[in-house]
């Protein structure tokens, strides 16, 4: 896969040591972060560029960090409960820092990573036309990030892509979010939530495909095909958790059309449905590298 020169934003965080983890070698990539990243795995690392700024703060910086790169991977961001205290109005001001650094350094390409949280709790299959309708602070304020990244990309004359990324496993609220005393929704049924899924290393793989597409469209679905159920994935993982009945307006199975991003991957990137035991296989091995805050309580 020929990836292109890459300025990958937010390296430090939750996404970032994935990839830093799981990304393919020989790839020309800067990566960019607030502050070094604190203990990285030796066995992780092979000629990483570090730029050590702050995006919103140092914009000059931002941009000679873009400099040269024909593609800017934007995984910074503010997720619910940050212990940082950021506001989530972060994730819009950290898009148009991508964007107008883009614009500076010749044009480059920007990928955003949005959430598939703007569709809030709406059944059914839901593709990149379906209507937005985010229940929580943090949907809405991806969906406004999208909203105002496009228009401003528009001015400026640069191409931007917003990746709705579904439950990453191991960044989820059950596998990520474990801890004793853990409790899943029971529907009536008996099943626990299903939700679009996508593991680990199959995420690596498709955002280095999606860099190294030559052009993308101004949204698309990032999940494996299908849905898992949580309680698999904890069983999986060897977690133990309890059950309690789902509340009335809790929604059984969410499920993302995936079938414009399995056009655009190319034939040696196959990403299979998504499987429980497969996920936590892949997640168990990398957990001991990463530096996650531990949950809320």
């Amino acid at each position: 896969m020929n990836i292109p020169a890459t300025l990958v934003m937010g390296s430090s965080g939750r996404i970032g040591q994935l990839l830093r983890l799981s990304w393919p070698r020989g790839a020309e990539l800067v990566w960019q972060a607030r502050c070094p990243p604190p203990g990285l795995a030796p066995e992780a690392v092979w000629d990483f560029d570090w730029r050590i700024l702050d995006p919103m703060a140092d914009p000059d910086g931002l941009a000679r960090a873009a400099r040269g790169a024909e593609v800017i991977l934007c995984l910074a961001g503010v997720v619910p409960g940050s212990r940082r205290n950021q506001p989530l109005s972060d994730n819009v001001d950290l898009a148009l820092a991508a964007v107008h650094a883009a614009a500076r350094a010749g044009g480059a390409r920007v990928i955003l990573t949005s959430s598939a949280a703007v569709y809030g709790s709406q059944p059914g299959l839901l593709n990149e036309d379906s209507p937005l309708q985010p229940g929580s602070g943090y949907g809405r304020a991806k969906a406004e990030m999208e909203l105002k990244a496009a228009a401003l990309a528009a001015e400026l004359g640069v191409q931007v892509t917003a990746l709705r990324i579904g439950n990453i496993a191991g960044l989820d609220a059950a596998l990520g979010g474990w801890r004793p005393g853990f409790r899943l929704d029971r529907f009536p049924c008996g099943r626990t939530p299903r939700r679009s899924y996508i593991g680990a290393r199959a995420l690596a793989r498709v955002l280095a495909a999606l860099v190294a597409a030559p052009a993308l469209p101004p949204v698309l679905n990032v999940a494996q095909p299908g849905t898992v159920a949580m309680g698999e994935l904890l069983q999986a993982a060897g977690l133990p958790y309890d059950l309690q009945a789902a509340p009335e307006a809790a929604i059984p199975d969410v499920q993302l059309d995936v079938s414009r991003l399995m056009r655009l991957l190319p034939a040696g990137v196959p990403l299979e449905p998504g499987n429980a035991g497969e996920m936590a296989s892949e997640w168990t091995p990398l957990a001991p590298h990463l530096h996650l805050p531990a949950p809320l309580s």
